[in-house]
């Protein structure tokens, strides 16, 4: 089957392939969902998944599509494939809209992906929440599969299967591997999981290191999150800065490359400038 994914939703005109907050909102607060879609997040992921007891999980997927069907818009967590409350959530999330995409828990293999793409009707993005070994280990394969449109991280999760710590040093490998597996599946860059202790500094400095290792966005679980996220992984205004002056004398220069180092620099300034275009961002 060929899936056909856009790529090009947004929101604030922010599109999801660029979108560095995504905030994640229980699926059992419907009274939450409009100032979440309200608030500074790039992208919101209404959460049926986690955040819900099975016992509500009926009664959260039906408030979810009832606020789609109200004129909200949102990506949606849904059940992993592996669990018998996958088959009603892509059941009554097809068609439905407002549905800007689905992220699927617990992803572990390209049929995970392959199939939810499929009943969703194969023009719904999938992000893969990734959050086990072996969906570490099965990185590579699950970005290039059909439907997929980015890869994230349940660190959490990952932590409890694995018996990782917290620590950056133990999170680096599967941050890489996913970074790594992104690139090779010509995919945008993923997105890291949630910072849980307490404090702007723990955030900005998980976020900051996120991004030294590729990776582009993160999942949220307050608002308050959400200025620190977008801050730490947006290009800063000294970057603007350089890119704007590096394009400029490149410019004036006839576009001639002088050396090994200008495409590579090149490249980096346009990719910069892109990002400060659709974030607002400003060397002044």
């Amino acid at each position: 089957m060929t899936f056909i994914l856009d790529r090009t939703s947004s929101r604030h005109g922010i599109r999801a392939d660029i979108a560095r907050s995504w905030l994640l909102v229980s699926g059992l607060r419907p009274d939450t969902f409009d100032a979440a879609h309200d608030s500074a997040a790039d992208q919101i992921i209404l959460d049926i998944e986690d955040a819900v007891d099975p016992a509500f999980k009926a009664g959260a997927r039906r408030g979810v599509v009832d606020w789609f069907l109200g004129g909200g818009s949102a990506w949606v967590r849904i059940n992993a494939r592996s669990t018998r409350y996958w088959r009603d959530d892509v059941a009554e999330l097809a068609g439905v809209p407002g549905l800007a995409g689905v992220m699927l828990a617990k992803t572990e293999s390209v049929i995970d992906v392959e199939d939810t793409a499929q009943q969703l009707g194969g023009t719904t993005p999938v992000i893969a929440l990734i959050e086990s070994a072996l969906g570490i280990e099965n990185a590579v394969t699950i970005a290039q599969s059909g439907g997929v449109f980015r890869l994230a991280f349940g660190s959490g999760d990952y932590r409890r299967d694995t018996g990782a710590s917290a620590d950056d040093l133990a999170m680096a490998y599967p941050r890489s591997r996913l970074v790594v597996a992104s690139r090779i599946g010509e995919l945008p860059g993923p997105i890291d999981g949630p910072t849980v202790v307490a404090g702007y500094p723990a955030l900005r400095q998980q976020s900051e290191h996120a991004v030294a290792l590729g990776l582009t966005g993160k999942l949220c679980l307050r608002l308050d999150q959400l200025p620190v996220v977008n801050e730490a992984i947006s290009p800063t205004a000294a970057d603007v800065l350089w890119a704007r002056t590096f394009l400029e004398d490149f410019a004036a220069s006839g576009g001639v490359v002088r050396d090994g180092s200008d495409l590579p620099r090149l490249a980096r300034a346009q990719k910069i400038q892109g990002l400060a275009h659709a974030f607002g961002i400003s060397p002044s």
